[in-house]
């Protein structure tokens, strides 16, 4: 089940904040756990003893360094917590890649291998397997409490809005929400206008962009003209797709009474990569910084070293993403430019926009090249189409594949990520949007909002976003294969 799908907007959803609200305060989190596992379970059964087995030992681990604390068997525990986890993912994120890499390297197949079998990567298990990590390790740290509530953290594992694919989220931000949160009209309201936007986003603009990157990515030999359009049309709508789920996320979580912090921050408007970072996928980044950048000691080790733990978080970032080598090698390629502006001085003293603008884009889009082709061989395909080596023109298979619409809406896509810093104001759930049409930004300057227009708009969206969604088949939110 996905967030946009009819199942979900008007069977599981409307059941589930009924069931919500007609509960009461004390037994909320009950009601969370058990729906958000009916909403895993829609996918498939067998995986959800995965995931309370995960959530088990992170919470178990929890407690017992909570009462070894200061002693050295704490962080023992905590050590092999850890690890736990990293035996999860591994297997069943990375087994399959490492026995045909393996395989490969010495000439044959794993089937020739005596390696038989495909295991199925469960969904959501590199998000909850890191939300399981990052408490474990708060724990140890002291930054939260052991919490006794089983029900509780396993509420805040498996809660719905976040489960499947982030926004990547730390039990100590919603320890005291989970204690009290504030119910209101105009805090519901304001849930479903966030939701409605980022549920606008993967519909109207992701979806409708998606058949240019399809395209291109399909051919064998890209023109110049396909390769730049494909290239650009998967960019935008990686980002509409991934910040749209964020925005539902959000959305429903404030439904709940529930506040995330925001995911994106108008990524395609850096002026270097290390800003990008700053911006794009901010949960994420903020996990890699915290649990792995300055584990490994940050910029505190000199600047050989510092050039290194940059590389090697986002080296790592990348195969998180996947078991290929595809995002591997995206990820070398963020690691070694945060470490080459790192050097350089780039991002502190950025040239004038209208240099570092285009080619901060061009750096980012050229990543994205390898982080969708389905093998290196055939990103260096579209890198090669790309600097004219298969012909200028758009063929007749591309201009038949490709409608005027999908173009359209690729240039209006593009006019949205510069408009974006006029509307975040509307779609920040930290803005605290209210349903009386007006928003605070974030230096305290109200804005005001003609008391009807903004309602009236958000129906309109909302009826068009549906009825678009009820012509075309389900599309999976991109993020859900990581």
């Amino acid at each position: 089940m996905v967030f946009s799908s009819e199942t979900f907007l008007f069977l599981f959803l409307p059941l589930f904040l009924v069931a919500y609200y007609l509960t009461p305060d004390r037994l909320r989190s009950w009601t969370i756990l058990i729906g958000s596992y009916i909403f895993y379970c829609w996918w498939r059964a067998d995986f959800l003893l995965l995931f309370i087995a995960v959530t088990a030992w992170a919470y178990g681990c929890g407690l017992l360094i909570a009462r070894w604390e200061g002693e050295a068997r704490a962080r023992t525990t905590m050590v092999i917590g850890i690890i736990g986890c990293l035996i999860v993912l591994g297997i069943f994120k990375y087994l399959n890649f490492f026995m045909d890499s393996f395989a490969a390297l010495i000439g044959t197949t794993p089937e020739n291998l005596g390696y038989h079998w495909q295991l199925i990567l469960p969904i959501g298990v590199s998000f909850y397997v890191f939300h399981a990590i990052g408490y474990i390790v708060d724990v140890f740290r002291k930054d939260t409490p052991a919490t006794r509530s089983f029900v509780d953290f396993a509420a805040f594992m498996a809660l719905f809005p976040h489960m499947i694919a982030g926004p990547v989220l730390r039990f100590r931000d919603l320890t005291d929400q989970f204690i009290k949160r504030e119910h209101s009209l105009p805090i519901f309201t304001s849930g479903l206008y966030i939701f409605t936007i980022g549920l606008s986003k993967k519909v109207l603009i992701a979806d409708t962009v998606a058949p240019i990157a399809d395209q291109t990515f399909a051919m064998a030999n890209p023109t110049m003209v396909e390769s730049w359009l494909g290239a650009i049309a998967y960019m935008l709508q990686l980002y509409f797709d991934f910040s749209g789920y964020s925005d539902m996320a959000i959305g429903l979580a404030l439904m709940m009474g529930f506040r995330f912090k925001q995911n994106f921050n108008t990524p395609y408007l850096s002026l270097s990569i290390t800003e990008f970072w700053q911006r794009w996928h901010i949960s994420l980044s903020t996990w890699l910084r915290d649990y792995l950048y300055i584990p490994l000691g940050g910029n505190r080790k000199g600047s050989a070293r510092t050039y290194i733990n940059l590389f090697l978080v986002m080296l790592l970032g990348g195969l998180w993403h996947g078991a290929a080598w595809t995002y591997v090698l995206w990820g070398a390629w963020h690691g070694a430019w945060l470490a080459c502006e790192r050097y350089t001085g780039w991002a502190r003293n950025v040239p004038s926009r209208a240099i570092a603008l285009p080619v901060t884009l061009v750096l980012v889009l050229i990543g994205w090249v390898m982080f969708r082709a389905a093998d290196v061989g055939d990103a260096f395909t579209v890198y090669g189409g790309m600097i004219g080596l298969n012909g200028v023109n758009p063929s007749i298979e591309f201009l038949a594949n490709v409608t005027r619409e999908n173009l359209l809406f690729l240039a209006l896509a593009i006019g949205a990520v510069f408009a974006e810093p006029y509307f975040k104001k509307l779609t920040d759930a930290e803005n605290g949007i209210e349903a009386h049409g007006f928003s605070v930004s974030p230096n305290g300057t109200a804005v005001a909002i003609p008391s009807l227009a903004y309602p009236i708009a958000m129906s309109l969206l909302l009826v068009v976003t549906v009825a678009r969604l009820s012509e075309q088949s389900v599309s999976p939110f991109l993020y859900f294969q990581f």
